[in-house]
């Protein structure tokens, strides 16, 4: 088989299938992206040696002013980032793993603590230790969790005033706000019942409103909402068929393999009784 025959075969490009074809090991293909020569490779070992001689003390910009004077001027962010990559430098600073996004600190506080890992949990209170305000958040977070899921709403008052007096953005405008109607939140967060089917009709209306695309009167919107009603589309009792009187003859049905039927036929497609 061909380079390009297998190239088609395999959905690869025929330049690609070269390589592959070309390579003696198929792991000299899988190394990663190669490293683009650089002008600077000459003076590696120079550079290399100097390091090591000052312990890593010399700084780039001695480098620089070294090869400067062995007659090969260099720039400085060449040389900063290509020794960065090529050189070896003794004591170096191991470098410090990325802090996490504070859309994964957030997640980590809004979800249940049993759903965390090992190491999340331990991410959770390293970021918690160097943030008091965060602690302090992440507590009235897991309070007022533990209070919608357990309908605790009569813990509830307690609850605003800690995180009012906790001066804290976001969590202190959002328990005033719930100061505004704390009845009605009281009893959402105690009793069983919801407004959730009334909440379901209404969106149903609006779904109906959509599909019109506004062209429609009230009259027409009342129509479709009575006929697209649940208790419309509902299953209803149906009475058994009663028998019918003997000495009637009712005109035969057609059956499905006769439809469409032929122009030819009489009665322009309707069956002719019998």
């Amino acid at each position: 088989m061909g380079l390009r025959a297998i190239a088609r075969h395999l959905g690869w490009g025929r330049h690609t299938v070269q390589r592959y074809a070309r390579a003696a090991r198929w792991q000299d293909m899988v190394t990663g992206r190669r490293t683009r020569t650089s002008r600077l490779d000459l003076h590696r070992l120079f550079l290399q040696r100097r390091i090591d001689e000052t312990d890593g003390k010399i700084s780039i910009i001695e480098l620089r002013k070294e090869l400067a004077d062995r007659g090969h001027p260099v720039p400085y962010s060449s040389l900063r980032d290509w020794a960065r990559s090529r050189l070896q430098w003794p004591h170096a600073p191991t470098p410090a793993a990325a802090a996490p996004s504070v859309r994964t600190v957030v997640g980590w506080i809004t979800r249940h603590p049993d759903t965390l890992t090992e190491d999340e949990g331990k991410q959770l209170k390293a970021v918690l230790d160097a943030c008091p305000e965060l602690e302090q958040t992440h507590e009235l977070v897991r309070d007022f969790a533990q209070i919608l899921a357990q309908r605790m709403g009569a813990d509830l008052p307690d609850w605003i005033s800690s995180a009012c007096d906790a001066q804290l953005p976001g969590i202190t405008g959002f328990a005033r706000r719930l100061i505004a109607d704390l009845e009605a939140v009281i009893a959402g967060l105690t009793v069983h019942w919801s407004s959730g089917g009334t909440e379901g009709a209404v969106n149903r209306i609006k779904k109906i409103k959509r599909q019109l695309y506004g062209r429609a009167g009230s009259d027409l919107l009342r129509k479709m909402i009575l006929l697209q009603s649940p208790s419309a589309t509902a299953p209803q009792d149906v009475a058994p068929s009663q028998p019918r009187p003997t000495g009637h003859v009712h005109a035969p049905t057609a059956s499905p393999q006769a439809w469409p039927p032929s122009v030819d036929s009489p009665g322009r497609g309707r069956p002719c009784p019998q």
